[in-house]
């Protein structure tokens, strides 16, 4: 038997996945121990099968389900690890195990191990998903579950760590291949992460591990949620989605990463922000039917975003005149050097083109048109490129008496979602529209109809988050 270290598994109805983790670690000879949470399925019986020692305990968050494992298990090793059933332990991690030896170990308290996350069977790799460390083996009586985390839990330790780069973990959930249940699980996660945040808003929870951008892999982690957290709520999703995307190159996972991303990445953490508001109004009077001019506010407003979308309105046209060859206003100074409309369109042409190429779709582009072989020609014109939609969201955030903080990233973020729908309606029509469906689709009203749909959502919610804060803050 084993005497360097143990396994710890946590498992519920994981008949699917455990015996390809106890056949990943059998020949390591280590003891293993696993806490149920009450599984209905074959898994109880799967781990009498590998000599397993099992305990059961009522699941009410993973931080407290891991601190009942390290405080209920007898064990006997100078080091534990730390698993989920629907992890599998590599070769390469395999052969750091199986040479361990606790002693040359002495100056430290825990090893991080580097994760390989699956989605559908699709390796993310991108999008800030690899490489990733998970403190995931630690040495018995000194390290601890995090109970500050409600759903995202993680292991202390306070001694050194260190981490095996190449000491890979898989983790792939079979069961979140049908979509409905991946949407039932992260719908119960964002409850706990919900009430979670609107905790350390109330001073009722704090971090446990100390803030350091530039210390341990979970120090990063605990400076990137508080800067989350300073976000304003409803932009930073789509804020978040599109530096995935586009800044960490989530793109480069293809169709099945890039639905990870959006779904991680933008759905599950809207779910979040629309949670906190409801919490925070759990107990207080509001008036169901109160119109939106209302919720907005003054006289002053509204005159305010008529003039500020009036401006913008003209100013886009009176720059498409001024550069347009042929037109009576033309002036070649304007054209050649204050020309934005060139420049968007040229921006849009030039990533749409890059997008389709990388997704298999061969394609070139010039001053108005994609060319895509095979699928015909897509011609760009200023309908196209979303300057009325911006012209609207950016003269309501910036006549809306909020914070300079708040506009700022609440604008950024919505031009940013809204071009990069934009480019996805271009790849779309490029990879599967036709003259013929161009025809009898209307696709310039249906794509206009659609953001502003989501734009009013948006800014609906970002209005009702400023009467939130003010009521959390004690303001009237």
């Amino acid at each position: 038997m084993n005497k360097q270290f143990s396994f710890i598994i946590l498992t519920y109805n994981e008949e699917v996945h455990l015996p390809r983790l106890l056949n990943s670690i059998k020949d390591l000879d280590a003891e293993i121990f696993i806490l149920d949470s009450g599984s209905t399925d074959r898994t109880l019986e799967i781990a009498k099968t590998f000599s397993a020692t099992v305990l059961t305990n009522t699941f009410e968050n993973h931080p407290k389900q891991w601190d009942f494992a390290l405080k209920n298990f007898e064990i006997k090793t100078p080091w534990i690890v730390c698993l989920d059933a629907d992890h599998i332990v590599t070769p390469q991690l395999f052969n750091h195990l199986a040479s361990f030896n606790s002693e040359a170990y002495n100056n430290f308290d825990g090893i991080y191990f580097n994760r390989k996350n699956y989605f559908k069977g699709k390796w993310i790799k991108h999008g800030g998903y690899f490489p990733f460390y998970l403190l995931k083996m630690i040495r018995y009586g000194a390290g601890y579950s995090d109970l500050n985390e409600n759903m995202d839990h993680r292991f202390i330790v306070p001694g050194k760590t260190m981490i095996w780069k190449d000491g890979y973990i898989l983790e792939e959930n079979l069961k979140e291949n049908k979509i409905s249940f991946w949407i039932n699980k992260h719908n119960r996660y964002s409850d706990l992460v919900a009430v979670e945040e609107v905790e350390r808003m109330q001073q009722l929870r704090q971090q446990t591990i100390k803030p350091n951008f530039w210390g341990s892999p979970d120090s990063r982690t605990a400076w990137l949620k508080q800067l989350w957290w300073q976000l304003p709520r409803y932009a930073r999703p789509m804020i978040y989605f599109n530096y995935r995307i586009f800044f960490r190159l989530g793109i480069l996972d293809g169709n099945t990463g890039i639905i990870f991303h959006f779904l991680q990445g933008f759905w599950f953490r809207l779910i979040v922000d629309v949670k906190i508001d409801e919490i925070l109004k759990k107990d207080e009077e509001i008036e169901k039917k109160q119109s939106f001019i209302s919720k907005i506010g003054s006289f002053k407003f509204i005159i305010s975003f008529l003039l500020l979308y009036l401006f913008f309105d003209f100013l886009n046209k009176v720059n498409f005149s001024f550069t347009t060859l042929g037109s009576k206003h033309y002036l070649a100074f304007v054209a050649n050097y204050l020309n934005y409309i060139h420049s968007l369109r040229y921006l849009l042409l030039f990533l749409s083109t890059k997008i389709l190429n990388l997704i298999g779709y061969p394609a070139i582009f010039d001053e108005y048109y994609i060319l895509v072989a095979g699928h015909g020609l897509l011609r760009v014109v200023y309908s196209c490129l979303g300057l009325g939609l911006i012209s609207f969201f950016g003269a309501f955030v910036i006549a809306y008496p909020k914070k300079i903080k708040s506009k700022l990233l609440f604008l950024f973020g919505g031009i940013l979602g809204i071009e990069a729908l934009n480019i996805l309606r271009f790849v779309l029509l490029g990879a599967f529209g036709s003259k013929k469906q161009s025809e009898i689709f209307d696709h310039h009203t249906v794509f206009n109809l659609v953001i502003y749909i989501l734009l009013v959502i948006s800014i609906y919610y970002w209005v009702k988050s400023d009467h939130s804060n003010n009521k959390t803050n004690g303001a009237d």
